[in-house]
């Protein structure tokens, strides 16, 4: 006997709800400034600490690290705090307005180099410090504005492919803001040679721009399904809970290693292009890979619905792998391959993007059928500390890997020097077989995740029982 898919229920059953094309412009549009200013933090801030800032490979990791190491406080607190929100704006979108603005602030001030002093000691290590506070604060306000964003998707429906599909007009969004910033970072590199003035004018943009798409979100959206419930575990009892959630454990595992791989290959490809493939400029690469990839969300997620998430999974890793293995071996005068193997890498990132994010919305609901309670706050404040974790594990590697490998640093606003060999095959060693190791755990780990879309039907159902017994009863 076939079961029917959750899409096809009854008109009576809430999970088979539809939602309007504007609400999912609206959802979308509020992860493009996360995409706008995540990206140029990922491909380019490592690069600017040193080249632009003159700070050693070390000191540029340590920054980003010292800043994830506050996501492990504020992210769960912030996902507790929302799911606490009560405000005429919603829980989560209260959170997203009035973090808007500190936001798009803190991002503009990690652009800027400014002095401190003639001494080049003591304003090396005021650079650094500088830098660690605003890279602290920026965490918080993204936190702020980012994490209750993304516990607004099982809030706005319980349909199984219309959350896969308001994922991919997420991360249409998202990856289309990093698009755009890419392609301002091309054209702002026509514009100057000078590395400072480049990313102040990068910075100074994206931060403006950042605003407009998060009130969008705000004013299109509505939160419909939340608990109505006043009573609340206390904090260790509800991470207690969610630590003890086996199928959660499956998600951020595979989250964490598929995020390592891309963070580890964003941080090392400016260098690798650079250094390695002696070009000026590596925004093209990065302009590629994001282009293939928002061109797959919507094929991969029609791919979905027939053949079903762990399918996707396997096909978009199994291009993303090749990709990052060929880098390796990529020889220096061979550049035309160097941007076929960014297009194939992009069919990869885009099942990275899609895949994880909507089986959280699956873990929620088991989480409700369990306790009573939806508590997508806590859930997803682990994802976005897993993010943040790899970006942080990734860039702070790099820097050490260069620091030890002898890798000359470029002096403040000047290009970055030719590099002795060692350096180079650290650079390549970071940007092949490190990630691979990362791609090839994920595939394992969705191999044996307990979750299929029959099983999340069945739990759409039990939690549409019981809430049809409570409201009888009452």
């Amino acid at each position: 006997m076939v079961k029917t898919p959750p899409s096809a229920s009854s008109p009576n059953d809430p999970s088979s709800e539809k939602l309007s094309l504007s609400t999912k412009l609206a959802y979308g549009a509020g992860d493009m400034s996360a995409g706008m200013t995540t990206i140029l933090l990922a491909f380019s801030l490592m690069i600017f600490l040193t080249q632009a800032a003159g700070l050693d490979p070390g000191l540029a990791g340590t920054v980003l690290l010292i800043g994830k190491v506050w996501d492990a406080i504020n992210d769960p607190i912030i996902g507790i705090l929302s799911d606490r929100t009560r405000s005429r704006w919603g829980r989560r979108r209260s959170w997203m307005l009035f973090a808007s603005v500190p936001f798009a602030l803190f991002f503009f001030l990690q652009w800027l180099v400014p002095h401190f002093s003639d001494n080049p000691e003591i304003d090396r290590w005021a650079l650094f410090t500088y830098y660690c506070i605003i890279s602290i604060l920026f965490q918080t306000a993204y936190t702020a504005v980012n994490l209750p964003y993304t516990a607004l998707t099982p809030e706005l429906t319980q349909d199984y492919n219309e959350r896969t599909s308001l994922n991919s007009f997420r991360f249409a969004f998202s990856i289309g803001g990093s698009i755009f910033a890419l392609a301002l970072g091309v054209v702002f590199t026509q514009l100057t040679d000078n590395p400072q003035t480049l990313y102040f004018r990068l910075g100074t943009t994206c931060a403006l721009l950042s605003l407009l798409p998060i009130y969008w979100c705000v004013w299109g959206t509505r939160e419909r399904y939340q608990s109505e419930s006043e009573e609340s575990l206390p904090i260790f009892q509800q991470l207690r809970i969610v630590a003890q959630n086996k199928p959660f454990r499956f998600v951020i595992a595979i989250y964490l290693f598929s995020w390592l791989a891309l963070q580890l290959t964003t941080a090392i490809i400016p260098y690798f292009v650079v250094s390695w493939m002696r070009r000026e400029s590596f925004f093209e690469v990065a302009l590629i890979v994001q282009s293939v990839a928002i061109a797959m969300l919507f094929f991969w997620s029609k791919v979905s619905q027939k053949l079903g998430r762990k399918a996707v999974y396997f096909m978009g890793m199994s291009f993303w792998i090749v990709a990052q293995g060929g880098l390796f071996f990529l020889p220096r005068d061979r550049v035309d391959l160097m941007y076929l193997l960014a297009a194939i890498a992009g069919f990869g990132v885009a099942t990275a993007y899609l895949v994880p994010w909507s089986m959280l919305t699956d873990i929620v609901d088991l989480d409700e059928l369990k306790t009573g309670q939806r508590r997508e706050g806590i859930f997803y404040s682990f994802m976005v500390f897993l993010q943040k974790v790899g970006l942080g594990l990734g860039i702070f590697l790099v820097g050490i890997v260069l620091d030890l490998s002898g890798f000359i640093k470029a002096e403040p606003g000047q290009p970055i020097p030719p590099q002795p060999d060692s350096a180079l095959l650290a650079i390549r060693v970071a940007i092949g077989p490190l990630p691979t190791v990362a791609l090839i755990i994920g595939l394992v780990l969705v191999y044996f995740y307990p979750i299929t879309r029959e099983i999340h039907s069945e739990i759409l159902l039990k939690l549409h029982e019981r809430k049809r017994r409570e409201s009888v009863e009452s």
